[in-house]
């Protein structure tokens, strides 16, 4: 179950994906649960974020006859998580796109002016060729997400699809005004930021709450 809104975002309704998501919130849930869950809504989101990878048709000997089967037409991935927190999303996308290549953009975001500060980059060479996959857990004002897609467009990424676990209304503006291309899939839209840029009433930082730091 899934809404799309007329901005180029799919909210993901789907029970089991909003269960997950209540969990996250919660702010007595523990650093290894928490991880989990987000691994877990990542996985539900991918299958929402690659519903339109086109198919082909191939054959194959099944133990009692031959038939016609459709498979993923030549597609390849390059999931690319936004330091840090995004690397807690990393694993639910691999474990149904196994064979993707991954990439890192490290950002941090000035506390002062809420602007990104990039600090590393790794990237696959071929991925002007490659289908990207953006994994950054909470889309807030949206400048270190904006930054990430600036970083592979430079790189030569034509097809680019962002995975957010939690978005504000913010943050969504800045990404389809900058980057109307780039569809974006989340589990929820929050009410808005407060005076520091936190969504709210979102999930904390995911980052300390993946890692267990502060």
């Amino acid at each position: 179950m899934s809404t799309e809104t007329t901005t180029g975002v799919t909210v993901v309704t789907h029970p089991l994906v909003q269960h997950k998501l209540s969990y996250l919130r919660d702010k007595d849930t523990p650093t290894v649960h928490f991880r989990k869950l987000a691994n877990e809504v990542t996985l539900l989101l991918t299958y929402e974020a690659t519903k339109d990878f086109p198919t082909e048709t191939d054959e194959v000997e099944t133990p009692l006859e031959r038939t016609e089967v459709q498979r993923i037409a030549g597609k390849k991935v390059a999931v690319c998580p936004v330091l840090r927190a995004g690397l807690g999303m990393l694993d639910g996308v691999l474990s149904l796109v196994s064979s993707a290549r991954v990439g890192f953009i490290g950002l941090y975001r000035d506390e002062e002016t809420l602007e990104a500060i990039e600090y590393y980059v790794k990237l696959p060479q071929d991925i002007a060729r490659r289908d990207v996959i953006l994994l950054d857990p909470m889309l807030a004002t949206g400048n270190s997400t904006a930054s990430a897609i600036e970083t592979v467009k430079k790189a030569g990424a034509a097809s680019i699809r962002l995975i957010a676990i939690i978005a504000a209304p913010e943050g969504i503006e800045r990404i389809t005004a900058a980057h109307a291309d780039v569809p974006i899939v989340v589990a929820a839209i929050d009410r808005g930021l407060d005076e520091r840029g936190f969504i709210v009433p979102g999930l904390g930082d995911a980052g300390d709450r993946l890692y267990g730091t502060r």
